[in-house]
């Protein structure tokens, strides 16, 4: 199977391609340097290709308040993007069926985070540009689906964890930004500042678990959109505790400034949706999944930081 993916150097793309070529697929894994996704001609060099998949997951965002202070770019460049792959889908691969990337921050604060209500409300307001970018893909898929015939499938994950996180000094999800504190606290006694109070709540789905589960939604959805969460979610001071045991400090080290932004009070996904298409599902265990995390983590948090203070 020909298949395409935008976003293939990513947290999320880098094991999606593995994953993909595990099964003798031929994967054309794409970065920005291989195409300007903002340049509506970039994709035009592989329409010669007949894909029979394209994973879209590019988008221009970093983790953290990011979305604060650049709303005006996001909404830019993000509808560029992915204007470019909805015009290059319909126009030179309308036999692929399109794998999108949706966002659990396009739900409105204290609504049901429910598939029906994705387009409903006003998203969180420090977010909400970028919300709305990806409520605007879906959209652009559902319009080009009923005018063409295509087929498509948006999935909305929770955070994802596991190895192969970037290491490139951009903000982290804040699963990572935890354990990247509390190893700084371990090896060189650094102060552990987490922001706000400690009892926003959040989920987190291992990489592993949401490519099983992509895989398995793909062969049963048509033009739809299915959420991929958890089920269950946890405070930041939950999650801080248990990475403090698992590294080895001192919880009563953390220190909690409330005046950073925090995002959402709380964030978990319901998931009734996926549970009525795929039945029971596996997750990995919290313990194991953060454990595997921090194998790959602590030896590249220890080579970084030994780089970055020699340059020092």
């Amino acid at each position: 199977m020909k298949i395409l993916v935008t976003g293939g150097s990513g947290f999320l793309g880098t094991s999606l391609v593995k994953s993909l070529r595990k099964d003798d697929n031929e994967v054309l894994s794409l970065s920005s340097k291989d195409a300007d996704l903002c340049d509506s001609n970039s994709l035009n060099k592989y329409s010669n290709i007949k894909f029979e998949k394209i994973y879209h997951l590019a988008a221009w965002t970093q983790a953290g308040d990011f979305c604060l202070y650049h709303p005006g770019e996001q909404w830019i460049k993000n509808q560029q993007i992915n204007t470019t792959v909805l015009k290059w889908w319909s126009d030179k691969q309308p036999q692929a069926k399109l794998i999108s990337m949706g966002t659990s921050c396009a739900y409105e604060e204290g609504l049901d985070l429910k598939e029906e209500f994705y387009l409903q409300g006003n998203p969180n307001d420090d977010l909400f540009t970028y919300a709305m970018t990806k409520r605007m893909m879906y959209i652009g898929q559902q319009s080009l689906a009923k005018q063409y015939g295509l087929k498509f499938l948006t999935v909305v994950p929770s955070t994802l964890y596991g190895p192969d996180y970037h290491i490139d000094g951009k903000q982290m999800h804040f699963i990572f930004d935890l354990a990247w504190k509390i190893l700084s606290c371990k090896y060189f006694d650094d102060d552990i500042v987490l922001w706000g109070d400690g009892n926003q709540r959040r989920e987190i789905v291992f990489l592993d678990d949401f490519i099983r589960d992509l895989f398995l939604l793909e062969k049963v959805v048509e033009n739809d959109v299915v959420n991929i969460g958890a089920n269950i979610d946890f405070s930041i001071r939950e999650f801080a505790d248990i990475l403090c045991d698992l590294i080895g400090v001192d919880s009563s080290k953390i220190q909690y400034d409330t005046s950073k932004y925090v995002g959402s009070k709380v964030k978990r996904l319901c998931i009734k949706k996926e549970e009525s298409l795929l039945g029971k599902l596996e997750r990995t265990d919290l313990k194991v999944g953060l454990n595997r995390m921090l194998f790959w983590l602590e030896p590249k948090f220890v080579e970084y930081k030994s780089k970055s203070r020699k340059i020092n």
